[in-house]
């Protein structure tokens, strides 16, 4: 069974740091591009980046610049750094991949206010 669990969140200040981690299992991580979605309050849910299997990363130019993604394969783990954080980043970030159909985990909550 496809597993994707999603921690790291919470409340930051604006200018802030925080860094999301999505443990996964049930699938070969290493072979499959894994992203990272969001959906704010009230709006729909949006791309924010994208890893493939080979480390290539992509990212929406609302993040770029302020946002990393990696993978650590030997732990089946998806990461996003977010740096610079701005009040409009605050949303339920899941991480998604791919298989057959799409998959999300319950999401973790980002929360950026003074």
């Amino acid at each position: 069974e496809v597993q994707l669990v999603e921690s790291g969140g919470g409340l930051v200040q604006p200018g802030g740091s925080l860094r999301l981690s999505c443990a996964t299992s049930g699938f070969t991580f290493s072979s499959y591009a894994m992203n990272w979605v969001r959906q704010g309050p009230g709006k729909g849910l949006e791309w924010v980046s994208a890893i493939n299997r080979y480390g290539i990363t992509s990212y929406a130019d609302s993040v770029k610049g302020r946002f990393t993604i990696s993978r650590d394969n030997a732990k089946n783990t998806l990461y996003l750094q977010m740096n610079s954080l701005k009040p409009e980043d605050t949303a339920v970030y899941y991480c998604q991949v791919v298989i057959t159909t799409t998959r999300r985990g319950q999401g973790t909550q980002v929360t950026v206010s003074s």
